[in-house]
């Protein structure tokens, strides 16, 4: 391991970060806010990215070099954006919750009361999910020069999906094209959230967080505090687009417009949202008793938002009969596309799955024949299948453990199991004490601990984060 390597690009990464810091800093100034705790967060950042960017050295960077360089650069990320949030007078554990909850887009949260908060910093709290959505990794290749080999190290070890997909032969190329993508959509929700009579600040701060999947508002209840349908519809769909994949939306403009229904994955997204959505709307109506048109509302609304792991509500899903629940409950663990800022398996992992799952049956009732899994007309490598299962298989384990560890601290099942999911998958809110209109804050400091540990594992897809507790990682 070249730890100079390391820290040098950490160094970069809070550098960027320090800069970044100054556009919320804007925003208090604006609002006439009191400035501190922006100016001293990028005093400290910008001062530790310079102090590390003194190691600068020459030599090779391996994968070990770059996953470490990621885990550890999202985790030192949501330390150094924690700063602000305890300068305006929350824990520091409990600003480190909210700080890895904003850069993983889970969208979890502890604070009780939000509104009683500043402008600036819940704006901060929603840029940090824009920037997570992305990826601070990915956007860092896209604007520092010469990486080269050790670029694609590092994209490899932050973008989400069981294969690589690369839109130009150098990386950082690819990573500019996914921003830029990002960036136009993310414009043109701006926009028409403004036309539907949003505010600026609220037009961008919840764009901020429905592009990136990412569900934090500046509102206590969430989207319902509009009580708009054209607002909702217009979330939903965005949310919709974002949890497709970003790679696809760029072909779907300049090569072909038909790519996105070409591929399996998308296609079977769309079917798994509307299937959902459909079985929802009836449940809603019929145990409910609100009109068709209602049920679809809110069922379409808060599929979509579980599904892409988003986590915005327009009503207390707390409350709604447990079959609807356990519809949610089950979204949960699908997730986004591959290439999406949704967390989740991912939904090319389940399709996968379920073509792994059928072709072994067919081998079962026909021994001799060789049948491969296809996707998208091409035949997936074993290697890559296999990969797909160990991964499910230790994505579960993580999620039970969490589970495990919440319940022998007090929790109730139902609020154990979803507050396990919901941080892992970057899904936001979960059921029972955690639904979405209540918070995490009441979880005990353990229990905090435990979750944070799971958004940071479940953004970065488990291996990346898992690898930095293996001793045999850090040996030369």
């Amino acid at each position: 391991m070249n730890f100079k390597i390391v820290f040098y690009v950490l160094g970069g990464l809070l550098r960027l970060l320090g800069i970044l810091m100054i556009i919320p800093l804007a925003v208090a100034y604006y609002y006439d806010e009191s400035l501190v705790p922006f100016l001293i967060a990028i005093l400290i950042t910008a001062v530790t990215g310079l102090f590390l960017l003194t190691y600068k050295t020459e030599g090779e960077w391996l994968r070990k070099e770059g996953f470490a360089i990621v885990g550890l650069g999202w985790l030192a990320a949501a330390i150094f954006g924690a700063i602000p949030f305890v300068l305006d007078g929350i824990s520091p554990l409990n600003a480190l919750f909210e700080s890895m909850s904003a850069f993983t887009t889970t969208g979890s949260t502890i604070l009780v009361d939000i509104e009683s908060h500043s402008r600036s910093i819940l704006f901060w709290r929603s840029m940090m999910q824009w920037l997570g959505g992305m990826g601070i990794i990915v956007l860092f290749i896209a604007i520092l020069p010469k990486l080269g080999v050790a670029g694609r190290q590092l994209f490899r070890a932050e973008a989400p999906g069981p294969t690589e997909d690369k839109l130009k032969p150098r990386i950082r190329e690819t990573a500019k094209i996914l921003w830029m993508v990002y960036m136009v959509i993310s414009v043109l929700e701006v926009v028409a959230l403004l036309l539907a009579g949003m505010s600026l600040y609220d037009s961008v701060t919840h764009t901020f967080t429905t592009m990136a999947c990412g569900g934090f508002s500046p509102y206590g209840t969430s989207i319902e505090a509009f009580n708009s349908p054209l607002v909702e519809f217009i979330i939903t769909f965005f949310m919709f687009v974002a949890g497709a994949n970003f790679a696809l939306h760029y072909r779907a403009i300049y090569v072909d417009k038909n790519f996105l229904f070409k591929d399996d994955e998308f296609r079977f997204y769309t079917a798994l949202t509307l299937g959902a959505t459909g079985l929802l709307t009836l449940l809603l109506w019929r145990d409910l008793g609100t009109g068709l048109v209602d049920s679809f509302r809110f069922a379409i609304f808060q599929v979509v938002s579980i599904m892409t792991t988003t986590g915005f509500a327009t009503t207390d899903f707390n409350l709604w009969p447990e079959s609807g629940k356990m519809i949610l409950l089950m979204v949960m663990f699908v997730g986004g596309c591959a290439g999406s800022t949704g967390g989740g398996i991912k939904v090319v992992r389940i399709l996968m799955l379920l073509r792994h799952g059928r072709a072994e049956l067919f081998k079962t009732m026909h021994p001799r024949a060789v049948r491969g899994i296809k996707f998208n007309n091409k035949t997936v490598p074993e290697e890559v299948v296999n990969s797909i299962v160990s991964f499910v298989v230790i994505y579960l384990l993580v999620f039970f453990s969490g589970a495990l560890i919440l319940s022998v601290l007090g929790m109730d099942i139902m609020t154990s199991v979803t507050a396990s999911i919901a941080t892992l998958g970057n899904i936001g809110p979960g059921l029972s004490i955690v639904g979405p209109m209540g918070t995490f804050d009441s979880i005990p400091a353990v229990g905090k601990l435990v979750l944070i540990a799971n958004m940071w594992i479940g953004r970065l897809e488990v291996y990346t984060v898992i690898l930095l507790f293996t001793p045999e990682f850090w040996n030369k």
